[in-house]
């Protein structure tokens, strides 16, 4: 998706300006009639350079992608720095000598030396945006053209770690079920190819019909312990095809949506995406950002395909007119208590202050839901493997069991 500026009529006769979010040219045309308006120039945003495209791609493909860590690193330093007063080339030469990893010294590197040439650092960051983000672009743009970039700075820092925060309070409660999931499957492999075909010949001079469950659990032992190299094969292509239905869009939609019908997990799916949406937020009203251009940096957070979808929709109906927390609402996916809180802020006006109390809510309730579905795992987990043992056991004592009560 690329953001595109246009030019456009209202009513056959007011010129309006602004921004929406497309695929391609045809479907950003189509999006501005359905603001009511009538498109006269529609134009892809592109950074801006003095060198040609050709050669700023070669650079471009020279670094390497930064990860929220290195990101948090590179604006912790540059932060420190300014704040210090030093100059943003001396300060991007610091990081270009002393930075731990080396991507975040090339990329440093590469900011200064076009920063030399004549450019704005938020003119020379947009030229990276697998580097950055278009979230980190947006904001370094508004905080230099406001004045305030140490502040702008930050602010972006603080968002960062709020997003590794989040991240890492998700993935620790995933830890766990995966762990046992994985000490399960590996489990039954050792009792299916090493413990049941030791029975094998036992069980067949009983000279008796085994139950349909010892005989399918015998059977799957035998085929894995003759073919075991069919054991990885079947795990990989299992998680392949996971894997694989997670990113293949068509998929990921239905799967989206099908996640936001499951209690609880719903909750944490919702509160995870917008912690970051209101976050994102509050960090660019605060910078002076339009609320439109807010609404489209903060829409780039958001991971669920239903949410996403939901939410470009409500930012459609502000840029036509309507108030945000009145375009929220209609969406029937954003908490009641945000709702309040930015209607609040709207009336009061003071929106960056609710939003920000806002984001303290959605922190609290988040740490609830991740609490409370760290307690049910637990249970859940010794159920399961529970019923593998008692599945396993089963199987293997069944016909022990059967030829005493024969006898």
């Amino acid at each position: 998706m690329a953001i595109y500026n246009y030019i456009a009529l209202k009513d056959n006769k007011d010129i309006v300006k602004g921004k929406v979010e497309a695929a391609d040219l045809r479907e950003a045309r189509d999006s501005i009639r359905k603001l009511g308006f009538i498109p006269t120039k529609v134009y892809e945003e592109k950074a801006k350079g003095d060198e040609s495209e050709n050669k700023a791609h070669i650079r471009r493909a020279n670094l390497k992608k930064l990860g929220l860590q290195d990101r948090i690193d590179f604006t912790s330093t540059l932060q420190i720095l300014a704040q210090s007063g030093i100059p943003i080339i001396e300060s991007l030469m610091f990081i270009e000598n002393d930075a731990a990893r080396i991507k975040i010294r090339l990329v440093a590197k590469e900011l200064r030396r076009q920063i030399m040439q004549g450019a704005t650092f938020a003119d020379t960051v947009a030229k990276y945006p697998e580097q950055f983000g278009q979230i980190y672009i947006g904001l370094v743009k508004a905080g230099e053209d406001s004045g305030e970039l140490e502040k702008t700075l930050q602010r972006l820092l603080e968002l960062q770690t709020k997003e590794a925060n989040i991240r890492s309070k998700v993935i620790g409660t995933l830890m766990y079920p995966a762990f046992v999931i994985v000490l399960a499957i590996i489990i039954v492999l050792v009792m299916l190819m090493f413990v049941f075909p030791v029975f094998k010949d036992m069980f067949d001079n009983m000279g008796k019909e085994l139950p349909w469950i010892t005989a399918a659990l015998m059977s799957a032992g035998v085929f894995l312990k003759t073919y075991w190299f069919m054991a990885p094969i079947i795990i990989g292509s299992f998680v392949g095809t996971c894997t694989f239905l997670m990113r293949w869009q068509p998929s990921k939609r239905k799967i989206d949506d099908l996640v936001l019908k499951v209690p609880l997990l719903s909750d944490l799916i919702q509160f995870s995406n917008f912690a970051n949406f209101v976050a994102v937020l509050q960090v660019a009203y605060d910078a002076g950002v339009p609320i439109i251009e807010c609404l489209y940096l903060a829409n780039m957070t958001l991971t669920n395909h239903t949410l996403k979808t939901k939410i470009e929709g409500a930012t459609l109906k502000v840029q036509q007119g309507q108030h945000l927390s009145v375009a929220l609402r209609s969406t029937h996916v954003m908490p009641k208590m945000i709702l309040f809180m930015i209607a609040t802020g709207e009336q009061s006006g003071r929106l960056g202050d609710m939003l920000l109390q806002a984001t303290s809510f959605i922190d609290k309730k988040l740490d609830n839901i991740i609490d409370t579905m760290t307690k049910m795992i637990e249970p859940i987990m010794l159920i399961v493997i529970g019923s593998i043992v008692l599945t396993l056991a089963l199987a293997l004592y069944l016909p022990l069991f059967s030829s005493y009560m024969m006898d």
